[in-house]
């Protein structure tokens, strides 16, 4: 059986996910708003039923096939591995979580193909943990929904010591752009209908960047903010974004690809003067804003901004047509040879 899981590119509201669980603590917070939607590209695998272990054979690039995690179905062992950090933890996570859940047995799945980035800010992580929950439940007939796959994966997940917001479980939704609202322990899910296929190009921008460190320095905002950089973080995820959100949802339906590149850019310009200050190492990102202000990129799109954590991970351009968005990429791949570009179309 074959299976596969895109990526989620962030299209706005970043860091929102987890700032709007902060609700449950300090309901004066804004709830978090993010527009998301899956990528082309994912990973791919094959996947069978194993009688007692759980067998992983990773592609973490076209060329690089490491050695096959294998594992018992212990969930002591597995808690263990997923407690220990890194890539097969997210594996080991996720089929604990199942296997404490559900009567079933082992797994072996064959990753064949990774043509997604691996973190960049794509949900690479994310995208494995779904991948696990999926073929347990349809190799084991489980019945699950899409929305408890993404619910197993976001445990499996956060079992390792991974502090990802309840955002990145949405690759399970694949290509459809969703309006996702977080309100405390509270998250609805609400799809958004696209009226004219829409060109993106997705960047990885050959960086650095650490997201754990991130991750750290922006949580101190919450849930009281007590210094004038944390109040502008709390600004910024809350009234701030609450305003974007509704104008890209409306640059979605409407199919503009004028708006929505323009409120790219004026969603990069309102974070760069309130989230930097709180992570300047890792948020200043020189590669980022160097690739969003490249005058020969310049007539070929309508604008762009970080992705997921932000820092020098990835990017995302808006571009004017099908053309422009191939001659973006060609342009980039010229530029900046570290740099490595995707297309990304949104279809209705």
């Amino acid at each position: 059986m074959k299976i596969f899981v895109p990526g989620r590119l962030c299209l706005f509201g970043e860091h929102s996910d987890w700032a709007g669980k902060y609700r449950s603590v300090n309901p004066d917070l804004a709830k978090g708003y993010a527009l998301i939607v899956g990528t082309n590209q994912g990973i791919h695998a094959v996947i069978k039923a194993h009688p007692q272990a759980l067998v992983f054979q990773a592609a973490l690039n076209k060329s690089d096939r490491p050695d096959p995690i294998q594992l018992p179905m212990h969930p002591p062992t597995l808690l263990a591995e997923a407690k220990n950090g890194g890539f097969a933890s997210y594996i080991a996570g996720t089929a604990y979580q199942m296997l404490t859940r559900y009567e079933i047995a082992g797994l072996q799945v064959d990753n064949y193909l990774t043509d997604l980035p691996i973190q960049k800010g794509l949900s690479s992580s994310a995208a494995i943990c779904v991948l696990i929950a999926r073929a347990f439940n349809q190799l084991y007939q489980l019945q699950l929904t899409v929305r408890e796959e993404m619910e197993l994966a976001y445990l499996g997940e956060r079992t390792t010591p991974s502090q990802c917001g309840r955002m990145d479980q949405a690759c399970a939704y694949g290509g459809r752009p969703i309006m996702m609202t977080f309100d405390g322990d509270r998250v609805d899910l609400e799809a958004v209908a696209v009226k004219q296929p829409l060109y993106l190009v997705i960047v990885d921008l050959g960086g650095r960047k650490d997201t754990q460190k991130i991750l750290s320095d922006l949580h101190r905002a919450y849930p009281f903010a007590d210094a004038p950089i944390y109040q502008q973080v709390q600004q910024y995820l809350g009234a701030i974004n609450a305003q974007i959100i509704p104008s890209a949802i409306a640059a979605l339906e409407q199919g503009s690809a004028e708006r929505l590149g323009a409120l790219m850019t004026w969603a990069q310009t309102e974070f760069d003067r309130h989230m930097i200050p709180a992570c300047p190492d890792q948020l200043t990102a020189p590669k980022l804003h160097r690739l969003l202000s490249h005058p020969t990129l310049q007539p070929l799109i309508y604008g762009g901004k970080g992705v997921g954590s932000q820092g020098d991970g990835s990017a995302q351009l808006v571009a004017k047509n099908l053309e422009s968005q191939a001659q973006t990429i060609a342009i980039i791949h010229r530029d900046f040879p570290e740099m490595q570009a995707l297309s990304l179309t949104i279809t209705p």
